[in-house]
């Protein structure tokens, strides 16, 4: 299993996880070359909610979407809100916060769907992209889990709704972490650390590091370690382990650039 980031032609950038089928789906995240956005949202910015002009941001989707072989116009997303609420897409839903932020699907951090036809999508900065494809029911799932959501487990959650909707056994899930901020760039405070030394008992010691006299903390571990207790083997859990921070000609990151940035996506698209 692995990650590549390819380039798709006019400077456009896209990530991918080899445990997805091709044939099946079509996923990717977003990087920060080649789109039309000025700075401090330099170019690729696929976020309508940051201050950026829509039109370019419209423009960036367009021109992402077309290097995908997916028409923009079938983006469904959401306000993201870093909380656990969880939204079923459908078909009649493509196109809700294509353009328009207020027209977005709902005040969420989740998506699921079992529809084709429909682009779900999610931006992040830092926060942590959590795939799911189901491959007996045809569905998949896209999370938004910054630390908030992490700590509630969005992502396990997330499992159990698609359960609920379509049959999903977590056993049968491929799930993908796309790039985000890695524990070596995420120092955060002892409230924060807490919380997941309260949420992870068991594994506070790999999720919460002590190094040089600060607390980081390893969102990648916190997420693969409730898809473990939810049913999925680690076989079936893909890692990009790139961290946003660190490499910030090809990403964004909130944390780096002090909270005024772009936004990557993560997309997926049942065929």
């Amino acid at each position: 299993m692995s990650f590549v980031l390819r380039h798709t032609g006019g400077n456009l950038w896209s990530g991918s996880l080899s445990i997805f089928p091709e044939d099946r789906l079509v996923h990717g995240f977003s990087a920060r070359q080649g789109g039309v956005s000025a700075a401090p949202f330099d170019t690729l910015n696929m976020a309508l909610h940051v201050g950026d002009d829509p039109a370019h941001v419209w423009e960036n989707r367009r021109r992402y979407f077309a290097a995908l072989g997916l028409d923009a116009a079938q983006i469904c997303t959401i306000r993201q809100v870093h909380g656990t609420e969880i939204v079923r897409a459908f078909r009649r839903d493509a196109g809700r916060g294509a353009r328009d932020y207020a027209d977005a699907l709902a005040d969420a951090d989740a998506l699921i769907t079992n529809d084709s036809g429909v682009a779900l999508m999610l931006c992040y900065a830092d926060c942590v992209p959590v795939l799911f494809y189901d491959p007996v029911h045809n569905a998949a799932g896209v999370v938004h889990a910054g630390w908030k959501g992490t700590v509630q487990r969005i992502a396990a959650k997330t499992l159990a709704r698609m359960g609920e909707e379509f049959g999903t056994d977590a056993a049968d899930v491929l799930a993908g972490i796309g790039p985000s901020i890695g524990a070596g760039c995420y120092a955060v405070g002892a409230d924060v650390a807490a919380h997941f030394r309260a949420a992870f008992p068991a594994d506070a010691d790999e999720i919460v590091q002590e190094r040089d006299g600060k607390i980081h903390l390893d969102l990648w571990a916190a997420n693969c370690i409730q898809l473990m207790e939810a049913g999925i083997s680690k076989q079936n859990i893909d890692r990009a382990d790139i961290c946003t921070s660190c490499d910030r000609n090809f990403f964004y990151s909130y944390r780096a650039a002090d909270g005024r940035t772009g936004r990557l996506a993560a997309v997926m698209e049942l065929r």
